[in-house]
């Protein structure tokens, strides 16, 4: 315990005047001879120890005020950890400010990061001379302390909200860290947030508990910025039918809207830039179609648009919800799609082909859809003895139906074709004979096995089992998930492989563990292997039933296989903010340099890696359409991509004290909205908590109990 005033202490010598008093105001005993006071004088044993109780209890009080008022006046306080016992001794102090995307909420003409940076320049001015200051923000960054507080108030006016901006307690970590390296006695760590629970994921928050229990001494202060009813309109991730489709396919696109606060009626618009950006020519956004939701709070709305007629090339556009409010970032999704003409796949059979390949071709370009010239492939059949006439580069895909032992010189044409880019799939049947074509070293640089016998389950009870559905492949199942009908269409035979190559995996395995579908990488290109066919008729002995009865599961395979070798579904154009985006070069893309576009019509010199023939883009931070150029009109690449807001970004749910001491762990930390209330917490925190107030009450409590019990007494 320190005292402020230590020299009023010696007050407590006045307790010397109500002894006196009480030594002179003593009652001297009378003696009385009278035979009538033998009462009295039966009762004055009694009579004497009630009255020195009184007159000790008054001496009591009267002490105890002088002590308690001289106590206070003293200025006595009650250090806790980490108080310094002065409010002027200089201090390591950490602002920590959340600068992330939902900081632009306006209230009150303000957006929450605008209330921060106020609120932080008015704390920096009220720190002791000679601090060390330190500034952080949500950004990715190492954290160190300012030069001078001109610098920390100079970089308080420079924060700006990110689109990739870290959770609070990632933040909190660095701020530690770095107070934890300053020789100074006080340390102190202001965090200023809107308290959006998002920010403070508790599942992240052991490192931060760690660090805070090691470091102790750290006065921690959460300032709230935030808006307590916050009311919003968000528009939800866009899903996108396909990222790359044909021109004979329509673009479907979907999304939430989400309402929070009161009940709304929104329009929601779709935009397509016509032409490409303004700068290059195109006209700007036009708007396709619109929508209007009503909602009332707390609910959410689907909405989808469909557009059709596309055409060859890349496409951007975004989804918007007309008009204003408090939170602007999330009232717009952008969206990137490529448009190929139909894919041209060779399909390669036994003879003849016209029966063997008819599920195939079927499944990939129904007669109907073919008729209306909706297929999105272009299949061509033919059999083995025309494949050595075939120029294979002018196919995106190439499916080999029960191959026999091909000839080396046809392998290694075929590994040619896959390492510049393409795919390749191979469904091993009855004609995979001699089994010593397929272990050439030609043949071993294309499959990714070495078939060497065939397992029978003649009863059925084999079939496909699909363990998960993360492959690209199978994504379409991930609407079905465990009610596909596999075990209706057993497989009966397939080939069991050895000598599996590293770089191969199992898409698809067979229920008793065996591998189904296999897939290898080639340079550029990938090679898919199933090991029953798919081309068997019914009317024989067919190795499996998966293309008979309701034989959407096969339909649904066999797309997902084609669309994956030529590149439609791995190919993203839509990513968040922060996120490496990957796009793939084609086999005559062979530019040294190519110019991006982002948005705010910067332009940034992009150099690719040809060796694994790809553009890698990593200053993705801004939101909005971007798009990679390069070459002539003879060998023009042109091609976009669209980064976003993750939705979660801007979820407004905030973060309760419960919360917060759930993220602290067992840290003392304090809550303040007003400036007012940080003093408090701060002076308490450095100084420790006064006992002032509790001890004028406590005088005020005994002067009034003497007063009453004398009144009493001395009446008596």
């Amino acid at each position: 315990m320190t005292f402020l005033n230590a020299s009023l202490l010696f007050g407590s010598a006045l307790v010397a005047l109500p002894i006196v008093l009480h030594l002179i105001m003593r009652r001297r005993p009378r003696h009385l001879e009278f035979p009538a006071l033998r009462f009295v004088a039966q009762r004055q044993e009694t009579n004497q120890r009630r009255l020195r109780l009184r007159h000790l209890l008054l001496l009591a009080l009267r002490v105890g005020a002088i002590l308690l008022l001289a106590a206070a006046l003293a200025r006595p306080s009650v250090k806790f950890s980490g108080s310094l016992g002065s409010q002027k001794a200089p201090v390591a102090a950490a602002l920590v400010f959340d600068t992330s995307m939902r900081m632009e909420y306006v209230h009150e003409n303000r957006s929450r990061l605008d209330a921060a940076k106020d609120f932080g320049l008015w704390l920096i001015g009220q720190l002791p001379a000679e601090s060390e200051i330190a500034v952080l923000d949500a950004r990715r960054g190492p954290a160190s302390f300012q030069a001078h507080r001109g610098a920390a108030r100079h970089r308080i006016e420079q924060l700006a909200p990110s689109a990739t901006a870290e959770p609070m307690t990632a933040v909190l970590e660095k701020a530690v860290q770095l107070l934890a390296t300053s020789k100074l006695a006080g340390r102190e760590l202001y965090i200023l947030t809107d308290l959006a629970r998002v920010a403070w994921p508790v599942e992240a928050a052991a490192a931060v508990q760690n660090l805070l229990a090691s470091h102790a001494e750290i006065g921690l202060y959460v300032i709230d910025v935030g808006v307590e009813a916050p009311t919003n309109t968000s528009l939800g991730q866009l899903r996108l039918s396909a990222q790359v489709l044909s021109d004979r396919s329509p673009l479907s696109i979907s999304t939430e809207v989400r309402r929070a606060g009161g009940p709304e009626r929104s329009k929601v618009a779709l935009y397509l830039l016509e032409g490409g950006p303004t700068r290059q020519g195109g006209s700007g956004p036009r708007k396709r179609m619109e929508q209007i939701v009503a909602l009332d709070g707390g609910q959410s709305r689907s909405v989808d648009f469909k557009i059709e007629g596309l055409g060859v090339g890349g496409h951007q556009g975004y989804v918007e919800i007309a008009g204003d409010d408090a939170l602007a970032c999330d009232n717009r999704r952008w969206f990137s799609v490529e448009v190929n003409e139909a894919w041209q796949v060779l399909v390669v059979a036994a003879a003849p082909a016209e029966l063997h390949g008819l599920f195939l071709t079927s499944a990939l370009a129904p007669a109907g859809f073919r008729r209306e010239g909706r297929a999105r492939f272009d299949c061509k059949l033919i059999e083995y003895d025309g494949l050595a006439q075939e120029k294979l580069e002018d196919y995106a895909a190439i499916w080999l139906l029960d191959p026999p032992g091909l000839e080396p010189a046809t392998w290694t044409r075929l590994e040619d074709y896959v390492r510049q880019g393409r795919g390749l799939a191979v469904c091993l049947g009855r004609g995979a004979k001699p089994l010593d074509a397929f272990r050439t070293s030609a043949a071993q640089a294309v499959l990714p096995a070495v078939p060497v016998r065939q397992a029978r389950a003649p009863r059925g009870d084999v079939h496909l089992a699909p363990e998960t559905s993360q492959h690209p492949i199978l994504g379409e199942f991930r609407k079905f998930e465990q009610t596909v009908p596999w075990p209706f269409h057993p497989v009966f035979r397939y080939w069991q492989l050895k000598d599996r190559n590293e770089q191969v995996s199992t898409v698809v395995a067979l229920s008793d563990g065996e591998p189904a579908l296999l897939e290898r990488s080639v340079g550029a290109g990938r090679v898919l292997v199933m090991t029953t066919p798919i081309s068997d008729p019914l009317d024989g002995e067919p190795w499996n039933l998966l293309p008979a009865g309701e034989a959407w599961p096969f339909v649904i395979l066999v797309n997902g296989m084609a669309s994956y070798l030529v590149g439609s579904l791995d190919e993203q154009l839509n990513y968040f903010a922060g996120q490496t985006a990957v796009l793939r070069l084609g086999p005559h893309d062979e530019h040294r340099s190519y110019a991006m576009t982002a948005p705010g019509d910067f332009e940034v010199r992009l150099t690719p890696d040809l060796a694994d023939r790809a553009l890698v883009i990593t200053a993705t931070e801004a939101i909005g359409n971007y798009r990679v150029l390069a070459g002539g009109a003879a060998d023009r690449f042109d091609r976009p991509f669209s980064v976003n807001l993750p939705p979660e970004q801007t979820e407004l749910v905030r973060a309760d004290r419960e919360h917060l001491a759930k993220v602290f762990g067992d840290a003392a930390f304090q809550v303040a909205r007003q400036r007012g209330e940080l003093e408090g917490n701060v002076n308490r925190g450095r100084v420790g908590r006064e006992l002032f107030p509790l001890l004028i009450l406590l005088v005020a409590m005994v002067l009034a109990a003497e007063h009453l019990l004398a009144n009493r007494f001395y009446r008596e």
